[in-house]
């Protein structure tokens, strides 16, 4: 799983929170933190059901199928004391789309995640593909701040590090969000809504950041 790193600046302190790209090594623990930091959000709740063990097991299947076919997704981690917190994924321009090989390498992992949860997040991604805009962009996520650091400035790190590389190299950057708090989190970053739509009976929202000039 050859994953690149998020940019090549080097790893970057954010108070008590170091800012740095995630080796190969690494992808597991990601894996198994995200699925712990997103197992509450509302489209895995339709998408997986109301089991959290399950959500869990079915989301890290889900990430590590997608993560092994698309190795060009940047990992970047948020570690305080050492210690993996949170993650961001980023799809470089033009690579955020699965190519139809892709799609199909998918199909396995898909398929162990059982009937029902297979076609709910079939209908998810590709309601979330439709909306992803034409022009050249940098698609992120996901975002995940591990469950008992939430709301502890671990994704304000991560976001801040983030968009510091959108503005020194002029990239649009783009993403998707199915939780209201975010978007006003994302907004404080640049972030614009520019389309809204119901995925799995849940509010979703798409949005755009243009690049700082300043």
């Amino acid at each position: 799983m050859a994953h690149h790193a998020s940019d090549d600046l080097p790893p970057t302190p954010s108070g008590n929170t170091f800012i740095q790209p995630l080796g190969p090594e690494e992808v597991p623990a990601a894996v198994a933190l995200l699925a712990r930091g997103m197992r509450d959000n509302p489209l895995h709740l339709a998408a997986y059901g109301p089991d959290e063990r399950l959500r869990r097991a079915r989301h890290a299947r889900l990430l590590t199928g997608r993560f092994d076919v698309a190795p060009t997704l940047a990992l970047t981690g948020a570690f305080r004391g050492g210690v993996l917190v949170g993650v961001c994924g980023a799809a470089p321009s033009g690579t955020c789309r699965l190519t139809t090989a892709q799609r199909l390498r998918m199909l396995p992992t898909l398929s162990r995640l059982g009937p029902a949860a297979a076609a709910h997040v079939l209908a998810w991604t590709g309601t979330w593909s439709r909306h992803d805009p034409a022009e050249p962009h940098v698609h992120l996520g996901p975002v995940g701040v591990d469950a008992r650091l939430q709301g502890r400035g671990v994704g304000t790190a991560l976001l801040a590090h983030h968009c510091r590389r959108l503005d020194a190299e002029g990239h649009v950057g783009y993403l998707e969000t199915d939780k209201p708090e975010n978007v006003s989190f994302y907004s404080r970053f640049g972030y614009a809504v520019v389309a809204e739509e119901t995925v799995l009976g849940v509010a979703n929202w798409f949005m755009v950041r243009t690049p700082s000039r300043a």
